[in-house]
């Protein structure tokens, strides 16, 4: 999908299922408040629970977020760096505490993303608690039904979540 194609999508509230560099990811346009509902909603995820975002650019993260440059060497990549918002209002919907949690996915869909200039949701592909899908045919019906746009890869997928990087120290999900 073409940069301004995907961009008209994402303004228009589409929910997408895409490849990221580890699983499939679930996303829409972090600032479109109704969009992010959708996705708790699909998910059966509890509305105060955060969710992440794919950045726009690290110039983005360091405007919003309190961005050590020594971050960098994990974007893009396997990573989600959880960071103190400058602004705690900032991206409410999508995170409602003071931390948010950032990605850069070394993907080509996710770097299309980016393109766009806008923070674009990211979280697994799955119920709440259950196992995230490496491969479309993975992905339940319920879901696969309430999705505007779904983008295949090509590339297998790790099928491991990204890791967490906490005050710079890497912590590995289960």
């Amino acid at each position: 999908m073409k940069t301004e194609d995907l961009k008209k999508e994402i303004l228009k509230g589409k929910i997408f299922i895409y490849p990221t560099d580890t699983i499939y990811g679930l996303g829409c346009n972090a600032e479109d408040k109704k969009a992010v509902e959708k996705i708790k909603e699909i998910k059966g995820r509890d509305k105060d629970k955060p969710l992440s975002v794919i950045a726009p650019s690290i110039k983005w993260i360091d405007e919003h977020c309190n961005f050590d440059t020594i971050l960098e060497k994990y974007l893009p990549g396997p990573y989600t760096l959880i960071l103190e918002k400058l602004n705690s209002k900032f991206l409410s919907q999508v995170a409602p505490g003071s931390t948010i949690g950032i990605r850069i996915p070394d993907n080509e869909f996710c770097f299309e993303i980016q393109k766009t200039g806008f923070p674009f949701v990211t979280t697994s592909v799955n119920k709440s608690g259950e196992k995230p899908a490496t491969k479309i045919s993975d992905i339940p019906k319920e879901i696969l039904n309430k999705v505007d746009i779904i983008i295949e890869s090509e590339e297998k997928l790790s099928g491991k979540p990204s890791k967490l990087v906490i005050n710079g120290k890497i912590i590995t999900r289960k």
